[in-house]
């Protein structure tokens, strides 16, 4: 039997407890946590996160992408090194709504994953 992940966000099952997840949507719940936390926002680990909700209110372009990108991927790498290898980060901000596109290797099977996501904004 193969190991058991904590769902996140933390959940009750049907039978009343802590609900559980597959490894590949732990391994995409964890880079959610790092891309979506501003740094600041966690009492113990100040620095976690890269915080690109924040990015929803600034002007969009070819330079805030760029930026995000970098943002993300070195938070990614300093975050979840140990777990995933980040290929390519790609970040697009379409008016409220955030789009953010991670290829990475898993280290321990070196398979190839993808997650995507769509962050809605505030105003959306």
């Amino acid at each position: 039997m193969g190991a058991t992940y904590i769902a996140f966000p933390l959940a009750i099952d049907v039978r009343g407890g802590t609900a559980t997840t597959t490894e590949g949507d732990h391994i995409r719940d964890m880079i959610a946590q790092v891309l979506f936390t501003s740094p600041g926002e966690r009492v113990n680990r100040p620095t976690f996160g890269c915080g690109l909700l924040q990015i929803v209110f600034e002007p969009t372009g070819a330079d805030l992408a760029a930026a995000a990108q970098l943002q993300a991927h070195g938070a990614l790498q300093e975050w979840l090194g140990d777990v995933i290898e980040v290929q390519e980060v790609t970040v697009q901000a379409d008016g409220p709504v955030l789009r953010v596109l991670v290829d990475y290797l898993l280290r321990r099977t070196q398979q190839r994953g993808l997650a995507e996501f769509r962050q809605p904004g505030v105003f959306s």
